[in-house]
């Protein structure tokens, strides 16, 4: 009697399928590296599908065009300005606070972020206002508010400094090097804007 060996074919490795909320966060996370990437102009709905390794129907299903889809993945990526640096003085909070923005605007979802400012249509760039307000700007003039509150109760910076137009410095003068000079905020950078700008505007008139 011949018998037959036959040799099992391997059993094919299959991906769990994904539901809810961790299918949004993979296609969310896949519509930031697509940006990240081939920008704006090169993101497509296909192109995410594919990425998050899952059916375009999924991705229409719940975000209509790109750009419903590209606003939530901002607003889930962007890092979270939560609390004002408190290391002892003025300025070293202030530095501290600006890396904090620096690194928010280079990583994964500030390279994104900025392929949006950068190539949208105007129409187009109206609808990521709101988003980049929320997200990155307003933060971080509320947390430079905290540490210049904290300052004139140290006693370093002059009473009338709370105003907008201060606390607009900051977040101004780095969207505008990075937006039409492309800078990227070395550390230098940041510690000279800081000792050139920002302490000598806040200093009391008597220190």
């Amino acid at each position: 009697m011949v018998t037959s060996h036959r040799t099992a074919a391997p059993a094919r490795a299959v991906s769990p399928r994904r539901r809810g909320a961790v299918l949004e966060r993979a296609i969310l996370d896949a519509a930031l590296e697509q940006l990240s990437t081939v920008g704006w102009n090169g993101l497509t709905m296909e192109g995410v599908a594919a990425s998050a390794q899952t059916g375009k129907a999924a991705v229409y299903r719940r975000w209509p065009s790109k750009e419903d889809l590209v606003a939530d993945a901002l607003r889930a990526g962007l890092p979270s300005l939560d609390s004002a640096p408190d290391l002892g003085s003025v300025r070293e909070d202030l530095l501290e606070l600006c890396r904090l923005a620096r690194d928010a605007m280079f990583s994964r979802p500030g390279f994104a972020l900025r392929a949006v400012i950068h190539e949208c249509e105007d129409i187009q760039a109206e609808r990521f206002h709101t988003v980049i307000f929320e997200g990155l700007v307003e933060p971080t003039i509320r947390l430079l508010r905290e540490v210049i509150v904290r300052g004139i109760e140290r006693g370093e910076v002059r009473e009338d400094a709370v105003n907008g137009y201060v606390c607009d410095a900051i977040p101004a003068m780095m969207m505008y090097r990075s937006k039409v000079c492309g800078s990227e905020w070395g550390d230098r950078d940041l510690e000279e804007m800081i000792d050139q700008l920002m302490v000598p505007l806040l200093r009391r008139s008597d220190a």
